[in-house]
């Protein structure tokens, strides 16, 4: 039996440390296509059209940790003619789905606001699925300076 001396723990310690940072998934990285996959799931395989739906938020955020996020869609909010749900998104988070806003027609208007984590500077996607089938969309680029998720 050997005898485990500090320079033993050591080296056993540095070798675990390799053997976990590489084992880390790739997919754990931010990735703008997560985002496109996350609208073509939302829609259905459709293409959002540009218009109807106006995203509130800063042009900068100087911290990353709570950054405030608003919406509206344009639309009547009648029984024949409403925003079913809007999908808020952040294609540079790991994660890009931020939240999943569902109205009907005794919502009233079909807006929001709310507050979230932002990794880095990124766009912020903005997606209403309307009650005809129809999914409209915005984007709008938020540049975090500091205390991100990320840096």
């Amino acid at each position: 039996m050997t005898e485990l001396t500090r320079r033993h723990l050591l080296g056993m310690g540095a070798g675990a440390l390799v053997v976990s940072s590489i084992s880390i998934p790739f997919s754990a990285f931010a990735d703008a296509s997560k985002a496109k996959e996350a609208v073509m799931a939302f829609t259905g395989g459709k293409t959002p059209k540009e218009g109807k739906v106006s995203i509130d938020m800063p042009e900068i955020a100087e911290n990353g940790n709570t950054v405030p996020v608003g919406f509206s869609v344009d639309s009547p909010m009648t029984k024949d003619n409403y925003v079913k749900s809007v999908l808020v998104l952040a294609d540079g988070n790991p994660s890009p789905g931020v939240a999943t806003f569902h109205f009907s027609p005794a919502s009233g208007g079909a807006e929001a606001s709310s507050r979230m984590r932002l990794a880095k500077t990124q766009n912020i996607i903005a997606v209403a699925a309307m009650s005809d089938g129809s999914f409209y969309s915005a984007q709008s680029t938020v540049k975090v300076t500091i205390g991100g998720c990320g840096g």
